[in-house]
């Protein structure tokens, strides 16, 4: 122990064990949750196949421009199944639309999902990039002047009793740092088991939002909703417990699956 001190204990050592704990960290899907095209969200698609059977109904709440919906299409081609896009931005959710507008099973909504209904402001940094509810604190990386835009929020239970949606398939949520709002505005749908998988991003901007991957766990703790962290693998790691070890702010994915039937 102690030669393994004297060898990191000075900058080189650390710089090594930093390089070290960041691959280790990109296996276990830690800090790879920002791109969907390889981040292990295609096996939960494709274990809502596995577990339930079509026609399926599928939420993606922040479609941005439509990436999620490409995997969605990629697993379940000529299947029964609808998917429900939701995109406060109008930036992007002519993209969207575009991308939707020739097949009937994509229903494009531009407008985002939240814990009450209202109208807020959608911050962004630049044109292309993703807007968040919270103006984040990004001066660390160059970021200090924002713009916003207005964009309208709802519930998802209230967008389910409004257009008689009984039961969601898979629901994926990412919306920069606010799911949990989203969760809160669900739990008619959540409590009433009418919601069979989550998926979720966790990371950076739950820093700004004050949110503590413990809320999440607790959350689907009490609604008997077992916790899994996606790798880009595509394995599911159980977390049956929490640990202060999860409270890891980069990128991360998770899923939350009903197993009670």
């Amino acid at each position: 122990m102690k030669m393994l001190n004297y060898l990191y204990g000075n900058k080189v050592g650390q710089n090594f064990l930093e390089s070290l704990v960041r691959k280790c960290h990109r296996h276990l899907g830690i800090g790879t949750g920002d791109d969907v095209y390889c981040s292990g969200e295609k096996n939960v698609v494709q274990k809502m196949t596995r577990l339930t059977k079509p026609p399926y109904c599928i939420f993606d709440v922040g479609s941005h421009r439509g990436e999620y919906l490409d995997v969605v299409m990629s697993v379940l081609g000529d299947e029964k199944f609808t998917v429900h896009c939701f995109e406060p931005s109008p930036r992007f959710f002519s993209s969207l639309s575009q991308r939707a507008a020739n097949d009937r099973r994509i229903i494009a909504n531009n407008i985002g999902l939240g814990k009450s209904s209202e109208n807020m402001e959608l911050f962004f940094d630049n044109e292309d990039a993703s807007g968040t509810l919270t103006k984040r604190k990004l001066d660390h990386i160059g970021i200090t002047s924002w713009q916003s835009e207005k964009v309208a929020i709802t519930t998802l239970d209230e967008y389910c009793k409004n257009n008689g949606i009984d039961y969601i398939h898979l629901l994926k949520v990412d919306i920069e740092g606010h799911e949990l709002d989203l969760f809160r505005g669900a739990e008619k749908m959540l409590r009433k088991k009418a919601v069979k998988i989550v998926t979720f991003e966790f990371g950076g901007c739950n820093i700004d939002t004050k949110t503590y991957f413990q809320d999440y766990f607790y959350f689907f703790h009490d609604l008997q909703m077992d916790l899994y962290r996606i790798t880009p693998s595509g394995y599911l790691f159980p977390l049956p417990s929490y640990r202060e070890i999860d409270e890891q702010f980069r990128t991360t994915n998770f899923a939350a699956i009903d197993n009670s039937n």
